[in-house]
């Protein structure tokens, strides 16, 4: 019987628990970022980073975890699974590569079911330079109201006004104006914030630590909810630049696809995570993928999150009724089936593999 189910948990402490303690088991020391905040269940959150290889390594691969929250009991099972993996850990030694574990970039989110910050901000809409004029999503202003009404389930006339959005400007468009990023309703969807999120610091400060002396970085960043069930998606997650698309590619398959030419499933955004690595590791030539599983079809993804979001902004509503909005939300971000975390995990290692041979042959 397979033991890859067992890496996977029902809550952000008994993850973080496997995963400390199979860090321990292997010998692998953590380094602990504490949130200023509790969990749901009172435990410490914190953004939990290992190390697997040399330390003056010049070639390093970044795989991370719960960049939205939820999303984190996917991405912690992959990490754990790999970890326990002798086939992994020996392609890695064999590699000269070290590999970088970020276990819940969102720990918040993580743990109380959230997809967002404890700033209700979308960590991968949030990678600005704030001292200069923020994007504007002018479509999403016309769409909130809609989007999150004043009642839950939305009225009729609500979801007659977005069908008309859509007909109007078609379906990508409509992806495109609810999800891109905005700045302008704080309690709204993928809000991408007015200043950098604790997670934003946190994460900065941790690929200075390790990855100043690297003079190649691969970043692997592990993400559901988009595509068909248990596919992962292999998204090209850097700037729009020609070469460094060709170069991922030559890694992970031609299938690769980007946000720049509309051949993926994610709209085009603005303040990704990934182009931290710029700023932070200047030296560094970069190749990274967002590695998206698919779970339940996008309308059912984006009505629990709409369900979600309207429901922190009614902190009155019942504990049945908030009971069943959380699992609606976490059921359309993670699919609690053997199946579906084998099909994770074999992708995943595929992808790890090819990133250690990128890397090695990298000059």
């Amino acid at each position: 019987m397979s033991r890859i189910p067992s890496a996977f948990s029902q809550s952000y402490a008994e993850a973080r628990t496997k995963f400390l303690a199979t860090c321990d088991a292997l010998g692998l020391d953590v380094e602990h970022h504490l949130h200023p905040l509790l969990g749901r269940d009172g435990e410490t959150l914190s953004m939990d980073v290992v190390r697997q290889g040399p330390r003056d390594a010049k070639r390093l691969l970044i795989l991370s975890s719960a960049c939205h929250g939820v999303e984190g009991f996917a991405g912690s099972g992959i990490q754990i699974a790999l970890l326990n993996d002798a086939r992994w850990r020996e392609a890695v030694e064999a590699s000269g590569v070290a590999v970088l574990y970020i276990h819940a970039l969102n720990p918040y989110g993580f743990s109380w079911w959230r997809r967002v910050t404890q700033e209700n901000v979308d960590l991968n809409r949030n990678f600005h330079d704030f001292s200069r004029p923020l994007p504007r999503n002018d479509a999403y202003d016309e769409i909130h109201t809609w989007v999150l009404p004043r009642d839950w389930p939305p009225s009729p006339e609500v979801e007659a006004a977005i069908q008309g959005y859509i007909e109007r400007h078609g379906p990508m468009a409509f992806q495109a104006a609810v999800s891109q990023g905005q700045h302008t309703h704080e309690d709204g969807l993928y809000y991408g914030g007015r200043n950098p999120t604790w997670s934003n610091v946190t994460l900065r400060q941790v690929l200075r630590d390790h990855g100043r002396q690297a003079t190649d970085i691969a970043w692997i960043d592990l993400h559901t909810g988009l595509g068909p069930c248990g596919h992962g998606e292999r998204i090209f997650a850097s700037r729009n630049d020609a070469v460094e698309l060709e170069r991922a590619r030559q890694w992970w398959g031609p299938d690769v696809t980007s946000i720049y030419d509309g051949s993926s499933s994610s709209a085009e955004l603005t303040g990704m995570m990934w182009l931290s690595i710029f700023d932070e590791c200047p030296q560094a030539r970069y190749t990274g993928i967002a590695l998206e599983y698919g779970t339940r079809p996008v309308l059912d993804v984006l009505n629990a999150l709409r369900a979600e979001h309207w429901l922190e902004n009614h902190p009155e509503v019942d504990d049945e009724r908030r009971a069943a909005i959380k699992q609606q939300l976490r059921d359309a971000f993670y699919v609690d089936t053997d199946a579906w975390k084998e099909q994770l995990v074999a992708q995943a290692l595929e992808a790890g593999l090819q990133a250690l041979r990128g890397l090695h042959g990298a000059r």
